[in-house]
């Protein structure tokens, strides 16, 4: 039981720094809902759809710093958790400028669900595209603390970040409330300048807590310059680019959802956002259970103890499923409330309720596949999860999603029309994906991994 006591607390202390950062999308979403218009929480839903997909898809790829670092951790080398670090810097600076080159031409992105141009989501996406380097870079920083199994390093400031982010969108939604009596509200517009804003000022904090905090101040990953390393790089690139495409599939096969559903109006959009915001809520509790099991488990496997590592995965596997069913049953009971905290808007209120009930069907398949892939990752396996993950989410839950929401072969009960039956489609999509990868971690975990020779000096 120590160990998953030790797990638990470390599984906390990343759920805390999770809770804020999927609070800037809470708040955006609350408090677009009731002091906004429809047309901004479905402006909202849109550019949250592309940009979330988008960053989730880039930051996987710096995730290959986790079981990287991690395992330099266990192996005892300081050294080289600094090169990596200064290389996962680098890899940050390449991904940011792909990542800006899409959030100002989303054009083709939109035309492929059929979605016409629109002003309002363009200046959403342009704004956020200024602060996707701090972003990134924060990502790489937050990743060092997990690795080392001090996530409260970084949980700190995304929580004094949250209520930053907090304030700045009182100021631009309800600047008259904040003494600001001249300035118009800025609407979805306005939450995206609050990020950018709040994501340069944790950037800035972090560069301080590298030279203030006793915990970092050991690996000095800045006391030398690094230029970009081929054989490094290639690494990172080798273990990340697969782990950005599982997550680029995780994340779209869940928010392009919105740019299909968006066809059935403003009411039914605005329903799926409320709904899939929650959802993105729930979530952070099995993912923080999946990074704190993985990176323990990387450190074990630098440390050669194959064994703790085994049993270390399937306790984290374990306690993930449980909880989520807990969090299954309180969805259930409680689904009229908090969709009630979200909207005052009777017809978005019934259309939420409705989709809700596949927010708690699903819940122990998703803790399942997340926590099963993180581990997978510290095995460096990830080429093949990534294309279950296509099979399972973009054909079977995206691809049959559509076919149900649409009724396009005519069978589809009323029940699972529409929005309902992209959120069945997701479900039974997680349920094919948690059902592989537990299959492939248990053949995995069954035997020591084959010795790998350092590159780059980074392993």
């Amino acid at each position: 039981m120590r160990p998953i006591r030790a797990l638990l607390r470390l599984a906390a202390s990343v759920l805390l720094g999770q809770l804020a950062v999927i609070g800037f999308g809470v708040a955006d979403t609350v408090m677009l809902g009731h002091y906004s218009s429809t047309a901004n929480l479905a402006t909202l839903s849109i550019g949250q759809a592309i940009y979330i997909t988008l960053f989730v898809s880039l930051s996987g790829v710096t995730q290959a710093l986790l079981p990287t670092l991690g395992r330099a951790y266990g192996a005892g080398s300081p050294a080289a958790v600094a090169a990596g670090f200064r290389q996962g810097i680098w890899l940050a600076a390449g991904l940011s400028v792909v990542g800006i080159a899409v959030l100002l031409w989303p054009q083709p992105l939109l035309a492929l669900t059929g979605q016409a141009r629109d002003p309002m989501v363009d200046r959403y996406l342009q704004i956020l595209a200024l602060g996707l380097p701090a972003a990134l870079a924060f990502r790489v920083h937050a990743a060092l603390s997990q690795a080392i199994s001090r996530p409260l390093l970084t949980a700190a400031l995304q929580l004094g970040g949250l209520l930053a982010k907090l304030l700045l969108n009182a100021v631009f939604l309800l600047p008259q409330h904040m003494g600001l009596q001249d300035m118009p509200s800025l609407g979805a517009t306005g939450c995206a300048l609050a990020t950018v804003l709040t994501q340069y000022a944790l950037l800035a904090l972090a560069l301080l807590q590298h030279r203030r905090s006793a915990a970092l101040r050991p690996y000095a990953v800045f006391s030398r310059w690094d230029w970009p390393d081929a054989p490094a790089q290639a690494q990172l690139l080798r273990l990340g680019a697969p782990i950005g495409m599982s997550l680029l599939v995780e994340v779209s096969a869940f928010t392009f959802m919105a740019l299909f559903i968006a066809r059935l109006g403003n009411t039914v959009l605005a329903a799926h956002q409320v709904t899939a915001n929650f959802a993105t809520v729930l979530y952070m509790l099995p993912l923080s259970i999946s990074i704190a099991t993985g990176s323990v488990v990387a450190q074990h496997l630098g440390a050669r103890a194959y064994g703790a590592a085994r049993h270390t995965a399937w306790s984290g596997v374990g306690v993930a499923a449980l909880l989520s069913a807990g969090i299954a049953l309180a969805v259930l009971l409680e689904r009229d409330r908090i969709v009630g905290w979200y909207t005052a808007d009777p017809q978005v209120q019934a259309v939420a309720r409705h989709l809700f009930l596949f927010i708690a069907l699903y819940q122990v398949f998703d803790a399942v596949q997340s926590t099963s892939a993180f581990i997978l990752r510290s095995y460096h396996i990830a080429v093949l999860p990534s294309v279950l993950y296509a099979l399972s989410l973009w054909g079977v839950g995206l691809g049959g999603g559509y076919v149900l929401g649409f009724n396009t072969l005519g069978i589809t009960p009323p029940f699972l029309q529409g929005a309902a039956g992209f959120w069945m489609g997701n479900t039974t999509g997680l349920a094919l994906a948690a059902s592989c990868f537990a299959v492939l971690l248990w053949r995995v975990a069954r035997k020591p991994p084959a010795a790998e020779p350092s590159r780059g000096g980074i392993d």
